[in-house]
This record gives C-alpha cells, structure tokens and sequence, in this order.
C-alpha cells in the first residue's frame, strides 16, 4: 500500500485556506469538532461551508469522547465522509457509528509500543487506525513517537501515521510504513502558520515529495 500513500490535511478552519488547500487535492481533509482544541472549526461565528469541496477530497470530522448523537448530528450538517475518534470510544460507540453509514477511524496514543490487544479489540468496528503520539492534548502537539516501532504493527487493518510530520522528516515516515498497510500521512501542526491556518507553499513541496 505504501506506492500510494494518501495524504490527510488536519486541523484545517479557515474557509479561504481550506479552498487554497483544495487546490492540491488532498484525499482526505480533517476537522477538529473538540472544543478544547485551538483548531476547533465551529469557533468562527460563520464556520467554513465545506460543501464546497469537491467530492474527491474525503471530509474527516475529528471528535473525542463526543455523544453519539450529537456526532451523528454534526457529521450530517457538515457532510462528514469519516469520523475519526481520538478519545476513550469504545469499540460498541465505534460500531454504533459505523452501522450509520460512516467509516471510522480510531485514534491510538503510541508511546513505546503498538498496542495489539487494543487493536484486536477494536478490528470488527473501525475501518482505519490513526497512530498518533501520547500527549494530553489528543493530537496536534507536534511530536513524533519511535517510528521503528511500527514494524511490529501486525494487524491487516490500514492505518495513518500521524505525530509530528513535517517538512524535515516525511521522507523518512515513507521508508518506515514501506510493507506495511499504511493508508498514508496526517499532516497538522508542522505545515502550519498559526494553530488552524496552513502553509500552502510547504504543504505543496510535501505533497510533491510524498506522491513520487
């Protein structure tokens, strides 16, 4: 899987950057609906209408320990294509979710090892895994766990690297996901301007770089 790498733009607020970003057509656009969050995208007064995206960019709608009723309320309003859980959900949350029609994605916080019981657990209800660096603030802290030990990932579900990708090290993220089911790269935090507002110029070498 990792001759083609997809690529995922997270934390994204502002609807003229999104629009700039639409330009390099990322296969999947993330949106942080966690209040907590410094890139929160319902803390405009007029938030970003997403539907003017095209239907080739995926819309990933972010949410940590969210009701699930109130998920399922903003992903119809924002026409949320995946839901990506970064909280404590149990994998029942996950199915009830997917069982509306969602893929989902789950969050793992990596420290120093790939959680496999946590992953088998999970197996039968999520579509994707999103392994991301343990810190309190559930993602977009910017740092990177110990990509070597990703080659004892060994389930056959796919996952997104993410944690700390920037413009200095997405080249060696590619030599560490090669044999292995990686869906592809979560860029945030290090492509970025200010908490929400991305670097079209950076992002656009990454995107050159990564889809070779």
């Amino acid at each position: 899987m990792n001759n083609a790498l997809h690529i995922k733009v997270c934390g994204m607020r502002e609807q003229a950057n999104i629009l700039a970003l639409a330009q390099l057509q990322p296969d999947y656009m993330g949106f942080i609906f966690y209040k907590k969050s410094n890139r929160y995208f319902l803390a405009s007064e007029t938030p970003a209408d997403l539907s003017l995206l095209p239907k080739t960019i995926q819309k990933v709608g972010v949410f940590v320990d969210e009701n699930p009723e109130i998920i399922l309320e903003l992903a119809k309003k924002h026409n949320l294509d995946i839901l990506q859980l970064h909280g404590q959900e149990s994998p029942q949350i996950c199915a009830k979710l997917k069982s509306h029609g969602f893929r989902i994605w789950k969050a793992l916080s990596i420290e120093d090892h790939i959680p496999q019981e946590i992953i088998a657990a999970y197996s039968g209800s999520v579509n994707c895994f999103l392994l991301d660096t343990k810190t309190p603030a559930h993602g977009g802290s910017g740092l990177q766990f110990d990509w070597s030990i990703l080659k004892t990932y060994t389930s056959s579900i796919p996952f997104m690297l993410a944690g700390g990708i920037g413009p200095d090290n997405f080249e060696e993220a590619k030599k560490y996901l090669k044999g292995l089911p990686a869906l592809g790269l979560d860029l945030n935090s290090k492509f970025e301007t200010e908490p929400g507002l991305k670097n079209i110029e950076s992002l656009t070498k990454a995107f050159e770089t990564i889809q070779k």
